[in-house]
């Protein structure tokens, strides 16, 4: 956005929302300022710090680097979920709900935040709340949580460039000679 386009967008907001434009302004610079990036780095708009670290490791321990490509966090998961809970409300608050859920639990356990704790902390909490079926009583919220933040992270994972290069999708590519589904395909389904 130039200077121009800037300006326009102050004016239009300031006269919607009844605010003077140079308060508006200086509110916004305010903010700008408080959230100034070094050269390539993420500001959250939604998440904390802490919130954010404990996003991407979750993420990242959901979907780790492989040989074949990259984590969660290196497929820009955690900006992703950062945009869509700052757009929408409904998803801010369960996110934010399930990673105060988190932090609460292993604080309870281990007298430290998730996101601080040990690998093997980590992965005993996890364990109780990654199987439904084997939950132990009282885990139910950390479930809830756990199983919808998985389907997050597949989502921002599989729709981005790196996850679509994982899965092999081709899109729509010219394809010379259509010769239709390879027989090893339609032998899995048990077709002819």
């Amino acid at each position: 956005m130039d200077r121009r386009q800037a300006i326009t967008a102050f004016a239009a907001m300031s006269a919607a929302l009844g605010i003077p434009a140079g308060l508006l302004e200086a509110a916004t610079r305010k903010v700008a300022d408080s959230r100034q990036p070094t050269a390539g780095d993420f500001v959250p708009g939604f998440f904390t710090a802490s919130e954010l670290a404990t996003v991407t490791l979750l993420g990242d321990l959901i979907i780790p680097k492989d040989d074949r490509s990259g984590s969660a966090s290196d497929a820009k998961v955690p900006e992703y979920m950062d945009f869509l809970c700052a757009e929408n409300q409904s998803t801010g608050t369960w996110v934010r709900t399930g990673l105060t859920w988190l932090d609460g639990e292993s604080t309870k356990r281990f007298q430290k935040g998730f996101a601080t704790a040990t690998p093997e902390q980590q992965t005993a909490i996890l364990n109780d709340i990654a199987w439904p079926a084997k939950a132990p009583q009282g885990m139910q919220d950390g479930v809830r949580f756990f199983n919808r933040f998985r389907d997050f992270t597949a989502s921002g994972f599989w729709s981005s460039q790196m996850g679509v290069k994982d899965l092999g999708y081709m899109g729509n590519t010219f394809v010379r000679e259509w010769t239709g589904c390879p027989p090893e395909a339609k032998a899995h389904l048990g077709v002819n």
